[in-house]
């Protein structure tokens, strides 16, 4: 088991210098770093997003 703090879409955003606004857009687009449904709220692990951002490689657009 993680013991891993999740975070929150802000957190995540802040995180990746992106803002909010992307996180919401990947979501909808099934793109970015997995993300949990908690009620209302969507958490992030952050070993996830660790993961997510290594299966993007080096490959600059």
């Amino acid at each position: 088991m993680t013991t891993d703090k999740l975070w929150t879409v802000q957190q995540l955003a802040d995180y990746l210098d992106v803002p909010v606004q992307t996180i919401y857009q990947w979501r909808k687009r099934d793109y970015g770093p997995p993300g949990r449904k908690m009620g209302k709220h969507v958490r992030y692990r952050p070993s996830d997003v660790e993961r997510w951002i290594d299966s993007l490689g080096t490959r600059v657009a």
